[in-house]
């Protein structure tokens, strides 16, 4: 089964995260556990835990088909110490509320070395964060995300997120997610079924399937290879829809959530039909 869904609001309380998805028709979504544009939030309370989970019980959620993401702040490849520090406490506390809430993963961007140290050096500060995570909580995997490659970002290979992967402890609470944009600004073609099979051959070869825990489902206003991170609607970017129907009709991407992050929220209910159309063949 596919578990299609948004980056839906929890504005209001985390119940309404499930709420707003199963408004959309969605099978799975995401979400921010905390406001993600602030370092710290008050520690959730048992009636807020409480809440979120009957939510999620009464619209069909199940951990495997929903997918936090983690602040935008977080940099755990930050040549600093003092700011690294920083973040990889906030990161600790993102990865605690997620084992509270019940969540079984945490999305993240991994880091950059803001052109201060080597790529290396701010990758071994990424992976050395996330073992300290993995440490202080279970039961949650921390899911990389790729990036655009935009700046100083690293995880825009498939080479660095097998490297990261390479220096994690428990591997088997360590995963990826894919996002479409994100794949193609670093310069990953996705614009035809042969363009996906092609990339995603490589991603077998360098990460591997079983660390596939989420994709993040957007078109891509810029060019391949342009290092430019903007989503565009389905359809309506330099990817296509012959991506998207790759996707939804390959088993490999089949019981991981599939999250819209795509510009206009007022068209995901369509968006979200249309990927079901896809996975059922229309």
């Amino acid at each position: 089964m596919h578990f299609i869904g948004a980056h839906v609001s929890a504005s209001g309380g985390l119940e309404n995260a499930p709420r707003n998805a199963r408004a959309l028709g969605a099978t799975g979504f995401a979400l921010f556990t905390k406001n993600q544009r602030q370092w710290s939030a008050a520690p959730l309370t048992a009636a807020q835990i409480d809440a979120f989970r009957r939510a999620c019980d009464e619209g069909g959620y199940t951990a495997a088909q929903i997918l936090p993401h983690d602040s935008y702040l977080i940099n755990l490849g930050h040549p600093d110490d003092a700011a690294l520090e920083k973040s990889r406490t906030a990161f600790d506390e993102e990865m605690k509320r997620c084992e509270l809430l019940g969540l079984d993963r945490l999305n993240f961007h991994p880091g950059s070395h803001l052109r201060t140290i080597a790529e290396e050096a701010s990758l071994d500060r990424i992976a050395a964060s996330i073992n300290r995570a993995l440490e202080r909580t279970q039961g949650v995997t921390a899911v990389i995300e790729n990036t655009a490659g935009q700046g100083s970002n690293l995880g825009y290979r498939f080479e660095q997120l097998a490297y990261l992967i390479d220096r994690i402890e428990d591997r088997s609470r360590v995963g990826v997610c894919i996002d479409t944009c994100h794949a193609f600004a670093a310069g990953y073609d996705l614009t035809t079924a042969e363009a996906c099979r092609r990339t995603f051959e490589a991603f077998e070869r360098t990460v591997g399937f079983r660390y596939l825990k989420g994709m993040h489902l957007n078109d891509a206003m810029k060019p391949c290879g342009s290092r430019v991170d903007r989503h565009a609607p389905l359809g309506e970017g330099a990817i296509g829809l012959d991506c998207f129907r790759f996707l939804l009709t390959d088993p490999r991407f089949e019981g991981i959530p599939l999250i819209l992050e795509t510009p206009d929220e007022s068209r995901w209910a369509a968006e979200i039909a249309l990927l079901k159309s896809f996975a059922e063949g229309r």
